[in-house]
């Protein structure tokens, strides 16, 4: 389908669903990144941000970061809306942990 989206001039893509089954962000990105924006996908937030622990977060949005980032069409957020279920302490490890990779230079 996005191809079609893509002929059809769309150039943001959002979410990002990486919890989707096949989903494979590092091929979505080899295959569409040229030519699409990826908006979200930064951070599961079905089961890794508000039920894993805190190094779980950090690992989640650095390989994101690492698949999605390169040579821009990018922009991080979490899949959907963070709830309130979300420990303090995994939203900090997201945070965190974007602030240290997610720049580009």
């Amino acid at each position: 389908m996005i191809p079609c989206l893509i002929e059809e001039g769309v150039d943001i893509l959002n979410p990002v669903q990486v919890s989707a089954a096949g989903m494979d962000t590092k091929e979505l990105k080899r295959e569409f990144g040229k030519d699409i924006t990826f908006w979200g996908g930064g951070v599961d937030t079905q089961r890794i941000l508000p039920y894993g622990k805190p190094q779980e977060v950090r690992d989640e949005v650095k390989r994101r970061i690492e698949d999605l980032a390169p040579g821009g069409g990018f922009v991080f957020a979490a899949v959907h809306n963070v709830q309130s279920d979300v420990p303090a302490e995994n939203f900090m490890a997201m945070w965190e942990t974007l602030q240290e990779y997610g720049l580009y230079r």
